[in-house]
């Protein structure tokens, strides 16, 4: 946020995410929602775009019962209507990294205390890709 107010991508993201209860109210239709967060895919600017991809193919595989959608115009995965994890393309807000994020249905819960948004840069590498895959199974299970 800045000093006076809420930034311009901030305030956008909202608008999206307005836009998107609305459009949840009217469809619910699983493949309705999965074409919307293929289109904002496809939408990103290259580097965002690769990772988004990937993320999107690893989410899908991993958690095959997890409903894609948009939530705050970025691509989420969702179980019983509830997001449990979410991508954020570096973009969004300017910032340096992507980010995939897990929200508090996610079961991460290690301790007092665990990573609830990883940091993604670049090119994933198998390693990256198994442990992305073994978080989404445990944040569902």
């Amino acid at each position: 946020m800045s000093e006076t107010g809420f930034t311009v991508e901030e305030r956008a993201a909202m608008k999206e995410r307005a836009r998107e209860v609305k459009t949840t109210r009217r469809s619910s239709a699983k493949a309705d929602h999965e074409s919307e967060v293929l289109a904002k895919i496809a939408e990103m600017e290259a580097g965002d775009r690769v990772l988004a991809e990937r993320i999107h193919a690893l989410v899908t595989a991993a958690a095959p019962d997890l409903a894609p959608k948009l939530w705050y115009g970025m691509p989420a995965y969702a179980k019983d209507g509830k997001v449990v994890c979410f991508f954020q393309c570096s973009a969004k807000f300017k910032a340096r990294y992507s980010t995939l994020g897990f929200s508090d249905q996610a079961t991460l819960d290690k301790g007092a205390m665990w990573p609830a948004s990883y940091a993604l840069t670049g090119e994933l590498t198998a390693g990256d890709e198994a442990r992305i895959s073994e978080l989404v199974k445990q944040a569902v299970s």
